[in-house]
């Protein structure tokens, strides 16, 4: 979309501006504009949906194909309060909006859906020529440096993102709807200066961490078995109390730790451990779900069926090669002998692994590398089913700074269309 100046529209009054030009505050612009409102949608990077073009890798994974109920149950037990959101625009309406403007969708696993040909500039390319075709005013490379609400109108002032101290544009609204993200990768923008802007306001936000990103762990063995991914994993914290804290999912070792889709899941549930622990332990179930007395069954009929099994070679029916290396020298087994004439503290101990292998987690990489974020504008403070403030009449929230988020697989994506459809209708009523 054309980027016009902040000059051409100092102080003209909109019926509604949107700060942050990502998934929920396009599609709440597009959804005001549609009920003839006139809209601004301001944006600090220099074009609109940075965030959005790299999601999932690019391939942009929109939704799922979840119930509403279900949907809502994977954000825990705050997931209560998204359902008028998503009832109002459940991803059988996103799929109809895309189609209405010219992208198809498709779920090739059941599950995920996403654009035709899986790439993301498709959605971008469809959501901006909807914006053109709308007349809503895009101002980008301006940072938001104030908000305030005076005789019943919000009052906007923007400078130029690399000129700070030069005030470019002043806006006035009679509806605002805050979309700027969370902290997650602050390069596409999200650096977390909303929660500044709604306290303006008021509002106060929950504890914020990183979260979907790569692990960090103190064993060094796991940069062996960089080459293979372990499939079904199933990842739990290993303390009583937060045994609850789990993820199941695809699991792949780097050279310092963790990563795949299950430790994207799993990030969220741990990264709130780590501020007050320096180190966690967990335990990883990499045998598909089997456990000790699964193990033992699959062995002894693996071993009525040949007796020339060596101890790696059995291993290796259930784990790759460098990862059933490495069990067997944790044990301290002989990978070369026989299961049977391994001692039998040995053969105790290589099943317990196997059903539960250790790792420490340490570390993470901070938001720099955080998909999304846990924590937000708290839920106490809007409204469910306008997503509008309870403290600033006319100001709306959506998207991920707010405090809901959810595992990979569409969740977050969908909540930030759905919640920006919810906050652009209640803003235009």
């Amino acid at each position: 979309m054309k980027n016009r100046q902040a000059d051409r529209h100092r102080g003209r009054e909109y019926d509604l501006v949107v700060i942050g030009a990502g998934a929920a505050g396009m599609m709440a612009a597009i959804t005001a504009a549609r009920r003839g409102r006139s809209v601004l949608l301001l944006e600090k990077l220099s074009k609109t949906g940075a965030k959005l073009k790299a999601t999932g890798g690019g391939r942009c994974n929109l939704s799922n194909t979840l119930s509403n109920e279900a949907f809502a149950e994977a954000f825990g037990r705050d997931g209560r309060f998204m359902r008028p959101a998503i009832d109002a625009f459940d991803q059988h309406a996103l799929r109809a909006f895309f189609a209405e403007i010219g992208v198809e969708t498709d779920a090739p696993d059941g599950f995920r859906i996403f654009p035709a040909g899986h790439n993301s500039q498709t959605i971008l390319n469809a959501l901006s020529a909807e914006m053109e075709a709308l007349n809503i005013q895009s101002v980008c490379g301006q940072r938001v440096t104030d908000v305030q609400k005076n005789s019943g109108l919000f009052e906007v002032t923007t400078a130029q993102t690399h000129q700070h101290d030069k005030a470019e544009g002043h806006y006035v609204s009679k509806t605002l709807i805050l979309a700027t993200g969370g902290k997650g990768y602050p390069k596409l923008g999200a650096e977390g200066d909303g929660y500044d802007l709604a306290a303006v306001f008021g509002h106060t936000s929950s504890p914020l961490f990183p979260a979907m990103m790569p692990l960090k762990v103190a064993e060094a063995w796991v940069a062996e078995c960089r080459a293979d991914t372990i499939a079904n994993a199933h990842i739990v914290v290993d303390i009583k109390k937060y045994r609850k804290r789990q993820a199941r999912g695809d699991l792949i070792f780097t050279r310092d730790g963790i990563r795949g889709p299950v430790v994207l899941d799993f990030s969220r549930e741990i990264t709130p451990l780590l501020t007050r622990d320096k180190a966690v332990p967990i335990l990883i179930n990499m045998t598909k779900g089997m456990d000790e007395e699964m193990l033992r069954k699959h062995i002894r009929e693996r071993l009525s069926g040949s007796t020339h099994y060596t101890t790696l070679g059995l291993l290796e029916t259930l784990l790759p090669t460098s990862l059933a290396q490495v069990l067997c020298r944790l044990s301290h087994a002989v990978p070369e002998l026989g299961f049977s004439r391994q001692r039998g503290e040995v053969r105790e101990k290589l099943i317990k692994l196997l059903a539960w292998t250790p790792l420490t987690v340490t570390g993470h990489e901070g938001f720099d590398k955080a998909m999304i974020t846990r924590g937000g504008i708290k839920l106490r403070e809007i409204h469910d089913k306008t997503m509008e403030s309870k403290l600033t009449e006319g100001l709306y929230f959506c998207g991920e700074m707010v405090d809901l988020d959810g595992p990979c697989g569409g969740y977050n994506l969908q909540w930030a269309f759905s919640s920006g459809v919810l906050a652009g209708l209640s803003a235009s009523a």
